[in-house]
């Protein structure tokens, strides 16, 4: 029996991809029929991982401060902090908090986009001639490095979550979700559960998407899958290519 439940779940999960992938592979879809269908099928998997009893309080939670849409267990506890950068700003953040039984949810979202005046300010009280500091000019790294703590945020992201006490790397690999492109890993951690984490940035705000599950139960499909976009009116925004941070900005599908 676990077994024809466990068969039934890879499946489900599997539709889910294959969905996916031709919605982006073929472009847009009249009235976004294709990215609906997407996030109905990521609350049915939520039926299917979850349970119905419990998957009923799952919801398809927004953003409109942060810009992003994903599906969490209710309504999220909101937490402001900061985030310290790979050279040294202090980065004003948000957590956003769920929980399910034993599994744990979290998005954490760092704003970059005043990593500029901040790194730029902090080079020019920089002792002279210390080139790490000061960085390497507009011509360069910019001042303060400003513009390699902007491009290597995704990297730096990754690099902290590798160092975690206690935790083996599983997986890695790169990825994009709703095209825009990040890194995607898996990490065993020492009490046991799993932590499958998506990190991405869009318009200069880096976002860090974990899921961390008891190591007995599924992976959080219906969490993953369900990661969008918004723009400043609240609308999922779709692009027709890859999408990356310090790139020019592909065209959108509507």
């Amino acid at each position: 029996m676990r077994m024809g439940v466990l068969f039934t779940k890879m499946r489900a999960a599997q539709a889910l991809r294959r969905r996916s992938f031709l919605c982006y592979r073929h472009g847009t879809s009249r009235e976004g029929i294709c990215m609906r269908l997407i996030r109905v099928m990521a609350a049915a998997l939520t039926l299917v991982f979850s349970g119905t009893a419990v998957a009923q309080d799952w919801v398809e939670y927004e953003s409109r401060e942060d810009f992003f849409g994903v599906n969490l267990p209710g309504e999220p506890k909101v937490e402001a902090t900061t985030y310290m950068s790979e050279f040294g700003a202090t980065l004003p953040a948000r957590i956003y908090r769920a929980e399910e039984g034993r599994s744990r949810y979290s998005v954490t979202v760092v704003d970059y986009r005043d990593i500029r005046r901040i790194l730029t300010e902090k080079a020019a009280n920089c002792p002279a001639g210390a080139q790490t500091c000061e960085g390497g000019g507009e011509g360069g790294s910019g001042a303060g490095n400003w513009k390699m703590d902007r491009a290597g945020a995704l990297v730096y992201a990754t690099f902290r979550l590798f160092q975690r006490p206690g935790v083996t790397t599983t997986h890695y690999n790169l990825f994009f979700s709703d095209l825009v492109l990040g890194h995607q890993l898996q990490l065993a951690n020492a009490d046991g559960s799993r932590t499958f984490a998506s990190i991405l940035m869009h318009e200069d705000r880096l976002y860090i998407f974990e899921g961390t599950r008891p190591g007995e139960l599924p992976p959080p499909v219906h969490f993953q899958l369900s990661v969008r976009f918004l723009d400043a009116k609240g609308n999922h925004i779709r692009y027709r290519d890859l999408y990356c941070n310090i790139c020019p900005v592909p065209p959108l599908s509507r």
